[in-house]
């Protein structure tokens, strides 16, 4: 997420895990083939310890025998046992160690740890979900309590009012997790609502993390604020009064309100471990959860080499339905993480909701911006920036530590380049200033801080305006108004910070897949962590407002949780078609959804997926594009995949000699294509089957939008369901018209139309 965690985990995000004790010793997740090594090392020799002390035993010794006095210090260290769908262990090794493994008969693959990094009140009336007799909450009034939503995060405050259970029927019989005591934890923390609180910390420690347990416990207890946030937005409890500093008011709602909650710690200070994350998947998993949701990632990775991607095939495998984010990196192109075909990759965009603040400058133009803060409208006063602040070589542009100069800033307006810190403002304030501009030059994203003195967000045209004002004017002022809260503004429109397409990785599959609301979310937060992050700042809330991908991704984690509560046995993909195809494309101006990024532009599928979420018209989608393990399997193997590779999916799968599919032909709900170079008259036909889960009888007729360059055929353009459950396939040929230079992309759209649905499927086509 934008304003508390890019900020300072930038230098840690995806980085390999390297021993502090040793360069040659490090931490890897070790896939093994359990018949083999439970034959080998179980049942040939009758040995009674566990499995896996006896495997790194062998290669202890085996080391050992080489270079006994040096390295007998250095045995295998054991970090995480693996024992569910995933056989395996994760362990901190050194290089001839793992090349002793290697030869261990059962070993299959073994992948070097990494550091991944983290990346609601209005929400759930912008969603449509509450004040109509057709929202989704008023028509499933007996919503059931018995979903359960994981969250694999930074812990949670069990105290807060949105994690308790008054009116909650008792626990669903087939939970298996449980509440664990940790440094200011205990089971009693957990309830009917919180049934589930566990916390990962074995990969950190091993990788030379430090948790100050001053600042840090040692439990499922959330000292950074992150996961409270991200629990509370996907499955909250009614908290009427919700406010921050009175912005924002209402009845704060998780998405799926009804459902229960189990937090999974596994990020820490300075970000999570693969070897964590995985091991939370595992228990999640096996403990019962129906949906995941984790809002953490790094950059794409093939799938074989992804942490993420392989413990949530697991998950998909084991009917979880597993929502992620897609990462803070945009607008840049292909910066989209967590891109496995199975998971749900979701972007962020605005709500209808804004938090306004008006720049007033000394030649009378007023320029609209945001904040979060509640005080008084500043005087007109002066306003300085950059050397007229102080040393720019010491990044005053940015109100930097040390770079603002007291004597130029002392009762004065000061113009900070946006960097996604409350800092700059606690360093405004330290050198006697008394209000704060923050420009943005980059794009039209007005991010909402809790700074601690008068402030202002711009975007890039307010942000030009204002300094060229300011760098060509004597003396120039500024005044700065605040405006509470403001609704009915224009959205959706896609943030410019969330991760694009297109998706490097798999380049048959479009994403982000969806976009959801993830800028300025009021949510749950932990009543000992000021709101700025600063501590300095002896504020406390119940309620803060952020701003990320990290929290789009539990609301469609909530939204999932609604569509299994009322449609319980539907797969995972069921799920995620009936989201994808019922997303909407056009604001609530009628127009096509904006991208902030550029100023007028419209976003693409590669900004915002499918479209923006729609909850109610996904929970009665018409027809949906389910996609079973084994269908990820041929996937798989459609990549050629190796043996090896293979392995870390499934045990005992062999890819077929002659492929049965192509990657395009995945039955996914949108439409990737590919074309080399100048591509005329090259034709792709890719094949996909739809259920119908709507009404009877119901015809449907194709409708194409084509994009630029391409023809389009459909055989058959009509499908004619006759019963529930019924499977129709369909054929898409795309023929490539363009002629000149490769390069660049077009967008279109595939819509089967009945009388009452209309499913739909972007397309998207690019020439490399």
């Amino acid at each position: 997420m934008i304003k508390i965690f890019d900020a300072m985990l930038l230098l840690v995000a995806f980085i390999v895990i390297l021993s502090t004790a040793s360069a040659d010793r490090q931490t890897y997740i070790v896939r093994l083939d359990k018949a083999k090594i439970t034959n080998t090392f179980i049942n040939s020799i009758g040995n009674s310890k566990p499995w896996h002390e006896v495997v790194l035993d062998s290669i202890a010794d085996d080391v050992s025998s080489q270079e006994e006095q040096e390295l007998q210090a250095k045995a295998p260290e054991l970090v995480y046992s693996y024992e569910t769908t995933f056989f395996g262990f994760a362990a901190k090794l050194s290089s001839k160690q793992l090349e002793s493994l290697k030869k261990v008969d059962g070993f299959v693959t073994a992948i070097p740890d990494q550091m991944l990094s983290l990346h609601t009140t209005h929400s759930p009336q912008f969603l449509g979900l509450e004040g109509s007799k057709g929202s989704l909450w008023h028509s499933s009034s007996k919503l059931q309590s018995d979903v359960i939503i994981g969250v694999i995060d930074t812990g949670i405050w069990p105290e807060h009012d949105s994690f308790k259970d008054h009116g909650m029927p008792p626990i669903p019989a087939r939970w298996k997790g449980s509440c664990e005591k940790g440094t200011k934890f205990s089971p009693s923390n957990c309830n009917k609502k919180l049934i589930g609180a566990r916390y990962f910390s074995k990969g950190y420690l091993a990788s030379g993390g430090k948790i100050n347990q001053t600042e840090e416990n040692l439990s499922a207890r959330d000292d950074i604020g992150h996961g409270t946030h991200t629990a509370s937005t996907a499955a909250g409890n009614l908290v009427p009064n919700a406010s921050l500093f009175g912005l924002a008011n209402g009845t704060a709602a998780g998405i799926s309100y009804t459902a229960r909650i189990a937090m999974y710690k596994a990020c820490w200070g300075n970000g999570c471990t693969a070897s964590d994350i995985l091991a939370a998947i595992l228990a999640a998993v096996e403990d019962g959860v129906d949906v995941l949701s984790l809002s953490l990632g790094s950059h794409a990775e093939p799938y074989h080499e992804d942490h993420n991607a392989i413990g949530a095939f697991f998950a998909f495998a084991s009917g979880v339905f597993v929502s992620f984010s897609a990462g803070n990196s945009g607008p840049f192109e292909s910066t989209a993480a967590n891109t496995a075909p199975w998971i749900m990759t979701v972007a962020a965009s605005t709500t209808d909701r804004s938090f306004p603040a008006f720049v007033k400058l000394g030649d009378g133009e007023i320029f609209e911006g945001t904040t979060l803060y509640t005080g008084k409208a500043t005087k007109q006063l002066p306003i300085v920036y950059g050397k007229t602040a102080g040393t720019v070589s010491k990044g005053a542009e940015y109100c930097m530590p040390g770079s603002l100069n007291p004597k130029l800033v002392k009762g004065k307006i000061v113009i900070c380049g946006f960097i996604g810190s409350t800092e700059m403002g606690e360093q405004v304030k330290l050198a006697g200033g008394v209000g704060m501009v923050t420009v943005n030059f980059r794009d039209e994203d007005v991010i909402a801080d809790a700074h601690i003195l008068p402030e202002a967000s711009l975007g890039a045209l307010a942000s030009e305006a204002v300094t060229k004002y300011v760098n060509s004017t004597k003396s120039p002022t500024a005044s700065i108004a605040f405006k509470g809260t403001s609704y009915g503004n224009r959205a959706p429109m896609v943030a410019a910070f969330s991760s694009r397409g297109p998706n490097l990785v798999g380049l048959d599959v479009i994403k982000p897949d969806v976009t959801a609301p993830g800028v300025n979310i009021l949510a749950a937060f932990p009543a000992v962590i000021s709101p700025s992050f600063l501590k300095s700042d002896k504020r406390r809330v119940e309620f803060d407002v952020m701003s990320g991908t990290s929290m789009s991704c539990p609301h469609v984690a909530g939204i999932a949780a609604l569509l299994k509560s009322k449609h319980k046995n539907w797969s995972p993909a069921a799920i995620k078609s009936a989201i994808m195809t019922t997303a909407y494309t056009t604001d609530n101006r009628g127009k096509p959804i904006a991208d902030l990024a550029v100023r007028g532009s419209e976003a693409t599928p590669f900004a915002m997926g499918s479209g923006h979420v729609d909850p109610v018209k996904a929970s009665d989608p018409g027809l949906i594009y389910d996609i079973a393990t084994e269908d990820y399997l041929h996937y798989l193997c459609s990549l050629k995949y190796s043996a090896a590779q293979m392995a870390l999916f499934s045990e005992g799968f062999t890819c077929p000699e002659k492929a049965t599919m192509q990657p395009g032909d995945l039955n996914y709900p949108s439409f990737a294509v590919n074309f080399k170079g100048k591509a005329r008259n090259v034709t792709f036909t890719y094949k996909r089957t739809v259920t119908n889960v709507g009404i009877l009888p119901s015809t449907y007729k194709v409708s194409v939008e084509e994009p630029r360059g391409v023809s389009i055929t459909v055989k058959p353009s009509v499908l004619s369901f006759k019963k529930l459950g019924e499977k129709l396939s369909y054929k898409v040929s795309f023929v490539g018209l363009k002629t000149g230079e490769s390069g660049g992309s077009s967008f279109g759209s595939l819509v089967w139309v009945s009388k009452k649905y209309r499913v739909r499927s972007p397309i998207a086509v690019t020439w490399r």
